[in-house]
């Protein structure tokens, strides 16, 4: 799903002097003083008779003189091939000033002002924030034979229980630190809540200790503590005390230690002790794409095992999951995935089945440090039927309100914002067109010669090329003709344009269609016969092709 949060583009010039100069990264130093002597024999001012082309020639002159005194200099020609233009707008440690109006100056105020106070108060609050609506529709799989004089013909789906959470931090002092916090719950029309305070301390660089008082349905008073115990191992400490409902405390407390076997794998032991006392031993291997967890729980009331595996698949911002527990209250199985629909949102769904648990759907948005979370109970048994419908159900939703709601509204935005941007450098896109317009009149000269050399020979001859957005790669409403600019650009019966240039800091190109996917269309002729090819903006162009043959 497109990036709707963030959707910037920028239109600042950030010029391509290789593209310039017509080279690849990699050109040696000869390369580019060859290169920039036959530029100059074009764009030198002293070439052309006109004041007019004069004038065309000596911004043009000026361009890529600058082109060559950049790449020319080793040290430049470093900082430039990693930093680009931006980098090279140093002089040793100080950096220069660009002028700038007096309302862009405000404007940039305003905006940094606003953004440091946002991060501030974010940074100072970290606010957190959960909603569960717990959801009970096993009316919809575990139908019974009811009286049809009390049967209905839909089945019902009820709203069992509910769950709000919300903690913000206040920071006193660089060491300490003041959590408030609440909790509110609901199930089956039966309410409680509490209320929490908690103060940390960081004292030292390899431990902390924090208190915490919780007052409400069930008041408790507990303390954890964290320390850095050898050079890769930690290890956590804490117990509680609790009233129950009839006023006696319950104690409970635990103990983990911690130990990172290398860098993707590290192991955990902790010990429980209390009401629900056990030992669990976990495995955990973590990589960028892979996470796998072997655990084992002994206690009471449950011993069990658990295997999980978590892909994770970057290039779609997808998270895949599968996990199974299995022990002495029986099994347990989970498949989810979760996939990033925006820069800071997280949607995800799983189902889960087993015995004595039945099926659920648990579907999840997670928003900065917001959480919103739907458990849906839809069978009290494993049926199959509520295990294929939990699955098919919420995926033809997501690509349903992916297609016909979000992508429209996502693509509004983006073209909305794009707008702005165009109409916000107006003054920068005319400059660009205006000097791929002098460029060519400079170069129809030559253009003309270079055409007429290549079809006496029966060499390579530009018919037609369009650079743009294409519609049915053959046309477009925001295409250029760069037919003549190519042709300029043939050398010995053939054009090379490496990869990852920029095609519109090509001799005779602008970009005409900022901020879309364009393509190039190119028409030629090699050896009498007819060739024809779309090149993606970025692909390696090299003509002739004879895969580009078409009669």
């Amino acid at each position: 799903m497109a990036n709707s949060d963030e959707s910037d583009f920028d239109l600042e010039d950030e010029d391509d002097y290789y593209a310039w100069l017509g080279l690849n990264r990699s050109a040696s130093a000869d390369e580019i003083n060859n290169a920039y002597r036959r530029l100059s024999r074009m764009y030198h001012p002293d070439k052309h008779q006109s004041d007019d082309k004069k004038q065309k020639a000596a911004q043009l002159f000026n361009k890529i003189k600058r082109a060559h005194e950049v790449l020319s200099d080793s040290h430049q020609k470093a900082i430039y091939d990693v930093a680009g233009v931006q980098g090279l707008k140093t002089e040793g440690w100080q950096l220069q000033v660009k002028y700038r109006t007096p309302q862009e100056i405000l404007d940039e105020y305003e905006r940094l002002k606003k953004e440091n106070e946002e991060k501030k108060l974010q940074q100072r609050t970290n606010p957190k924030g959960s909603l569960t609506i717990g959801i009970n529709a096993t009316d919809i799989f575990d139908g019974y034979d009811y009286d049809s004089e009390y049967s209905s013909l839909l089945p019902s789906v009820e709203i069992s229980d509910m769950q709000i959470s919300q903690s913000v931090e206040c920071p006193l002092t660089g060491k300490d630190t003041v959590t408030l916090s609440g909790h509110l719950s609901s199930h089956n029309g039966t309410g409680q809540g509490n209320v929490s305070i908690a103060t940390r301390r960081v004292l030292s660089d390899k431990g902390w200790g924090e208190v915490e008082f919780s007052m409400g349905s069930k008041p408790s008073l507990s303390c954890r503590g964290f320390r850095t115990l050898w050079n890769r191992g930690f290890g956590t400490v804490g117990g509680s005390l609790q009233l129950g409902p009839d006023g006696m405390p319950k104690v409970n407390y635990n103990l983990m230690v911690a130990h990172q076997f290398d860098k993707h794998l590290h192991g955990r032991l902790t010990f429980n002790g209390g009401l629900l006392s056990g030992v669990n031993a976990s495995l955990m291997y973590d990589r960028d794409d892979h996470h796998a967890l072997l655990g084992l729980q002994l206690g009471i009331p449950a011993t069990y095992a658990i295997l999980q595996y978590i892909y994770n698949c970057q290039k779609y911002d997808l998270r895949l999951k599968t996990a199974l527990r299995f022990g002495t209250f029986g099994f347990l199985f989970e498949y989810g995935c979760t996939k990033k629909v925006t820069q800071f949102s997280d949607l995800g769904a799983s189902i889960s089945f087993g015995v004595p648990v039945g099926v659920s759907l648990k579907i999840r948005l997670t928003r900065g440090n917001q959480t919103f979370s739907m458990p849906i109970r839809l069978s009290e048994s494993v049926v199959p039927s509520a295990i294929f419908y939990g699955t098919l159900v919420p995926l033809v939703g997501y690509f349903m309100i992916k297609k016909f709601i979000i992508d429209p509204y996502v693509k509004e935005q983006n073209e909305r914002n794009l707008k702005e941007k165009k109409q916000k450098h107006t003054e920068l896109f005319s400059k660009k067109k205006k000097e791929a317009e002098d460029a060519m009149d400079l170069m129809s000269e030559q253009v003309e010669r270079c055409r007429e050399v290549e079809e006496n020979i029966g060499g390579l001859v530009i018919h037609r090329a369009l650079y743009g957005v294409l519609v049915d790669e053959g046309s477009g409403s925001c295409c250029i003709e760069v037919g003549r600019c190519l042709q300029g650009l043939v050398k010995n019966s053939k054009l090379l344009v490496i990869e990852n240039t920029k095609l519109s800091d090509l001799p005779g190109f602008y970009d005409p269609s900022f901020g879309e996917t364009k393509s190039l269309l190119v028409e030629y002729s090699f050896g009498g016969r007819r060739h024809r090819h779309v090149f993606i903006e970025g692909e390696r162009i090299v003509l002739p092709n004879k895969d580009h043959i078409i009669d």
